[in-house]
């Protein structure tokens, strides 16, 4: 089993960002065109791939703003959203950021995410919150400013704690109503004034009913639903009678490496937390 440093560690080297107001290359680019939350890729027998775009294909499909996002081993990335009633190639296929996961290298599903959430920051910032006037960018980065000058604002990242509690034979897990047979880590959002730490001692008191210690920080994980980052805890169990303590949660459970329940996604930080742990105190019976 791989450890949580090599799991985690997707820093695409391969990937040069860049950023307004460099102007669209030509000739053949890397296009992430989005259709609601989706990608589209194409498809060929059972394999689904980027699409290599040039700028007649470009041309010829309805699509809001093309942005010009980076550069993959040297060839030219672009991301757009489509027009919902675009007509599309019959070997085009809509995949969803999750399922996507597990059809295509990571380096570029990293370069898919980051593109994700720039589109979406694209069509939920084109208005002013403070006067509705219109949004424009803001040279040298993704930010955009109200014409008027009453707002500037940039993509968001929301900060949200995930952390796996152990007394060293045992590893708390959780479950939500709807979740069916799947468990997973205690988790929540940072609120404003609030350190990582006091967030996360917060949330296991709000949704377990405990104390921790041996607070340690493992890693974290962009998690483009639509633009949070995941951090990743460890804590050892301290002291308290486990049980859920709000309507979040409705179990609140110990589980043994052979008792394990199923189990979050591969993809996701809760999994690599606990094949970590798993790797780290499964032999400790």
């Amino acid at each position: 089993m791989a450890n949580i440093e090599s799991i985690v560690d997707n820093t695409n080297n391969e990937f040069e960002r860049v950023y307004p107001t460099q102007p669209i290359p030509e000739g053949q680019v890397l296009w992430f065109p989005f259709q609601g939350q989706k990608l589209m890729l194409k498809t060929e027998d059972q394999d689904a791939a980027i699409l290599q775009a040039d700028q007649t294909l470009l041309d010829n499909i309805k699509h809001e703003e093309i942005l010009y996002i980076g550069r993959y081993r040297g060839q030219p990335c672009l991301a757009s959203a489509l027009d919902p009633e675009a007509s599309l190639p019959g070997k085009w296929k809509a995949v969803g950021l999750r399922e996507l996961y597990n059809l295509m290298p990571g380096s570029e599903y990293n370069i898919a995410t980051y593109a994700s959430q720039l589109i979406n920051w694209y069509q939920t910032s084109r208005y002013c919150p403070v006067c509705g006037s219109p949004m424009e960018p803001v040279e040298g980065g993704w930010g955009r400013s109200c014409v008027k000058g009453h707002y500037t604002g940039y993509p968001a990242v929301v900060p949200a704690i995930i952390i796996l509690i152990h007394d060293g034979k045992r590893v708390l897990m959780a479950h939500k109503t709807g979740w069916g047979k799947r468990y997973g880590l205690i988790a929540g959002f940072v609120e404003p004034g609030e350190t990582l730490e006091e967030c996360v001692r917060r949330e296991v008191k709000e949704e377990a009913g405990i104390e921790i210690e041996d607070l340690e920080y493992r890693c974290s994980q962009p998690w483009p639903f639509p633009s949070q980052l995941m951090i990743g805890f460890m804590a050892r169990y301290k002291s308290g009678t486990v049980h859920p303590q709000d309507n979040e949660l409705d179990d609140v459970h110990w589980f043994s490496p052979d008792t394990l329940p199923e189990l979050p996604p591969p993809s996701s930080l809760a999994y690599m937390l606990i094949s970590s742990w798993l790797q780290q105190y499964g032999n400790q019976q």
